[in-house]
């Protein structure tokens, strides 16, 4: 992200310096360079509709961008951590989600808290000790945010 916003600005730079010099600059090439689009989702709700919603932005975000091109990673605490229990409503769409690449996450705050263990949980995801620390850190390597 940090390249990308590197590259614009020089592309700037030079239309104001150079007019006409950044009709040859090569953008899919400055895109490529700057590796994959990274998203963060935060769901925090235990609402199946947000959680749906949140399946829907990230493979359209795949369909768009291509799935080669995009890391997603949809975060899990609070209220919203019932949803990645086994059995639950968001089930079948958490399966179609991590097959497609899509990482889905626990936090295990939230499931200590709620006297939850990994048994309790969907199979494939993955967990992390605090998902709102997870967001922090997603978000100060440069990923883009989303609460869907």
């Amino acid at each position: 992200m940090a390249t990308r916003k590197l590259l614009a600005t020089i592309g700037a730079a030079l239309a104001l310096l150079l007019p006409g010099a950044c009709a040859s600059l090569d953008h899919s090439a400055a895109a490529k360079a700057a590796g994959p689009q990274r998203v963060v989702m935060q769901v925090s709700d235990a609402d199946p509709g947000k959680w749906n919603l949140a399946f829907n932005n990230a493979r359209n975000i795949q369909s768009d961008l291509g799935a080669k091109n995009v890391e997603i990673e949809i975060v899990a605490y609070g209220p919203g951590i019932g949803m990645l229990k086994a059995g639950s409503a968001a089930a079948p769409r958490i399966d179609e989600a991590t097959l497609a690449g899509v990482k889905v996450v626990a936090c295990e705050n939230t499931m200590h808290a709620q006297k939850l263990s990994r048994s309790d949980m969907v199979s494939g995801i993955d967990y992390v000790p605090a998902g709102v620390v997870e967001i922090m850190k997603r978000q100060q390597e440069g990923w883009s945010y989303i609460r869907p």
